[in-house]
């Protein structure tokens, strides 16, 4: 049995003032092709569905059709959670309606989904945080330990247990109560959720620049050894960079994001990943790499012709743009930065700073005129840095309007 495992789609997410929708579409697009060309049997989203609570008509447009396609109208079957950028309500809404293209839409925890038959599938079992279903072509079931993101307090709070006990405790009674009433040898036996999860005893992995944090302290820090021992693949979403945490034989794989959301992903690749699943045998996952969406750079010049060159070559990317010089960037430099490169999110100028002793700072000589104290009054305050054209002029029509 082929998996399809993919999570973090943030769809309608921005780029500062730019909008990554015409990106997204044709992500998704291939996100469907691979399904397609995998010949996948199952399809598995690991939440962050959208970027907000309340996503925009485009982004939730693109979600229904990417989910019709994927679900071939009912013969493959697609399941998503919701991540803690989505509303679990708006993501359960549809799911009366989704159900008869095959996909089901769990936003809660303690979901339980009513089983249904299709032509190409069917749901066989479901309690609080499981769902066992049947595939046409298998004569094997496969078991989903499912949990949608949650705050440490509502996790407790559905799951029934005190609010003192420790949430890996919570989750790992949890999903070890269902394990052992519903996972055994004889069908493939997955979670799949969406939590801040780390290896322990191994250093925290970081969280995406800009996303909306999971970990407080260590209270919703989730360790992999709370997932029952029955479970041969663990889906993740949250962390945006593909990664395995846990090992050859019982991977726990953060899919990665689709594309690259914030400068602390750049260079990164996206994948998708590609799981093949039997009862009783260690699972094969291979990653196939995103080829689709504009790359992020940081980059750093100390000269403005190199710049100038790199933004000429490197058109189709989003740039965040240190530039260092011995003087403040002209108006017309900084406007010639924006005419070369349509794709410039953050332009930091650093000014160099150059070594003056003490007395050179504090030799002012007062009998100057106005303009020169000036041009000394500044030199002093920004380690030796020259004031620029620009800047005199300015002070200049201060001093005679």
């Amino acid at each position: 049995m082929k998996i399809l495992h993919t999570a973090d789609w943030h769809l309608g997410k921005r780029l500062d003032r730019f909008s990554r929708l015409e990106e997204q579409v044709l992500v998704m697009d291939e996100l469907v092709q691979i399904a397609d060309e995998e010949n996948v049997d199952l399809v598995l989203i690991a939440g962050d569905l959208f970027d907000t609570f309340n996503p925009g008509v485009e982004a939730v447009q693109l979600f229904y059709k990417t989910l019709k396609r994927l679900s071939l109208n009912g013969k493959r079957p697609v399941i998503a959670i919701s991540g803690n950028h989505d509303s679990p309500s708006l993501i359960d809404a549809p799911d009366p309606l989704a159900r008869e293209c095959g996909i089901i839409l769990i936003g809660h925890p303690k979901a339980i989904i009513n089983p249904f038959e299709l032509e190409h599938f069917k749901i066989l079992k479901s309690t609080e945080g499981f769902i066992e279903l049947t595939l046409k072509n298998y004569d094997f079931p496969v078991r989903i330990l499912h949990t949608p993101y949650a705050n440490e307090i509502r996790l407790k709070q559905y799951f029934g247990e005190q609010k003192e006990a420790e949430l890996n405790q919570v989750l790992a009674e949890h999903w070890q109560k269902n394990a052992d009433e519903f996972c055994d040898e004889n069908g493939v036996n997955l979670l799949m959720t969406h939590l801040y999860m780390n290896k322990k005893g191994v250093p925290l992995l970081d969280e995406p620049e800009g996303e909306k944090p999971l970990k407080i302290g260590n209270a919703d820090l989730i360790f992999s050894d709370s997932i029952p021992p029955q479970i041969q693949y663990t889906a993740l979403g949250h962390l945006h960079r593909f990664q395995n945490i846990g090992t050859d034989e019982k991977p726990v794989v953060y899919s990665s994001s689709p594309l690259c959301y914030s400068f602390s992903e750049s260079g990164q690749t996206k994948y998708i990943s590609i799981i093949e699943a039997e009862p009783n045998q260690p699972v094969q996952f291979t990653k196939i790499p995103i080829k689709n969406g504009k790359c992020l750079e940081r980059k750093s010049f100390d000269c403005f012709e190199k710049t100038i060159e790199w933004l000429t070559e490197n058109q189709n990317a989003f740039v965040e743009l240190t530039l260092e010089s011995r003087t403040f960037l002209k108006a017309d430099e900084r406007k010639l930065l924006y005419q070369t490169h349509s794709g410039i999110v953050h332009l930091i100028p650093k000014v160099k700073n150059q070594e003056l002793n003490e007395n050179q700072l504090r030799d002012i000589n007062l009998s100057q005129d106005i303009q020169s104290l000036f041009k000394d009054y500044f030199k002093s305050k920004n380690g030796g840095q020259e004031a620029n054209k620009e800047l005199i002029d300015l002070f200049n029509e201060i001093l005679n309007p």
